[in-house]
């Protein structure tokens, strides 16, 4: 019997909030006529808008975001990696974008592990890589190894261990909580990119944060997993990649479990923060070809 977890919150604050948020979301998909969307998935967190565009030779790409981000704010590093391979975006339940606007309360990422479970073999039949970002990492490691499933990236990755939080993140992240503005998100921006991303290179992530601090309840990071969920993965190829100024899951912070649990090594992505994907998506495409060889 599947138990469906009860529902406690909207993602949006009104209608006319998730509205705002949907056409901002098929403005940014409409950049890329190439990504096309799947059929909706009915799963047990919702109902759930996946996106797939043709790409290289390569192994296709599962793409599972981090908090606050989906398949519209990933569209420019989407590209980037289709030069190499197949690309499907996928929106989380629960979060801002184009899938089931309910949040879902008092279960764990564990509930997004199965739903990952659900979805995959509904949206591909054939072996993928599957990238996750922040909280998507921490969703694929709660996910169960599969033969669908040929090598995991977990970039920045949520999951492992808990975020550094400091002073300098809650200045940097309260004042957009409490009062969205273009410079409040602008700061925020700032504080999760490393030093070589230019401030001219911000804007969208810039609009795009704002518009969801105005219209969304933001979630929170997701809990460390237990050590057998993370090790249950130990079979399989596994590459985990953080910038070198990530404020939260930095190098250090991630090496004693990286090789405790999964016997892997980091790789530091120089010059980038938290928001690697989005910054320097050649590397990450480098990362990704590593998972083949």
């Amino acid at each position: 019997m599947t138990v469906v977890p009860s529902r406690t919150a909207r993602v949006y604050r009104s209608e006319s909030a998730e509205r705002s948020v949907h056409a901002w979301c098929h403005k940014a998909l409409s950049r890329w006529p190439e990504l096309g969307p799947l059929p909706p998935v009915d799963t047990r967190l919702g109902s759930t808008q996946a996106f797939r565009a043709e790409g290289g030779p390569g192994t296709p790409v599962v793409v599972l975001s981090g908090t606050n981000f989906n398949a519209a704010t990933t569209v420019p590093a989407a590209r980037a990696l289709a030069s190499d391979r197949p690309v499907y975006l996928v929106d989380l339940p629960g979060q801002p974008g184009l899938s089931c606007s309910h949040r879902v309360g008092r279960v764990g990422i564990e509930s997004y592990g199965a739903w990952f479970d659900e979805l995959l073999p509904r949206i591909t039949d054939r072996p993928v890589l599957v990238l996750g970002h922040s909280r998507g990492a921490a969703i694929a490691l709660a996910s169960t190894p599969s033969p669908l499933v040929a090598g995991l990236l977990l970039l920045n990755p949520a999951g492992l261990t808990a975020p550094g939080v400091t002073s300098e993140s809650m200045r940097a992240t309260l004042p957009w909580m409490i009062h969205p503005t273009e410079q409040t998100s602008g700061r925020l921006v700032e504080f999760l990119s490393g030093p070589e991303t230019p401030c001219d290179e911000h804007t969208d992530e810039t609009e795009w944060l704002t518009l969801v601090a105005r219209n969304c309840r933001t979630g929170s990071t997701p809990s460390p997993l237990y050590a057998e969920q993370i090790r249950a993965w130990s079979d399989t190829p596994v590459a985990i990649a953080t910038g070198s100024h990530d404020p939260f899951f930095s190098p250090a912070r991630l090496h004693g479990p990286a090789r405790r649990f999964l016997d892997a090594e980091v790789h530091t992505i120089e010059g980038a923060g938290h928001l690697s994907l989005y910054e320097n998506p050649d590397r990450v495409r480098e990362l990704l070809a590593s998972l083949e060889v």
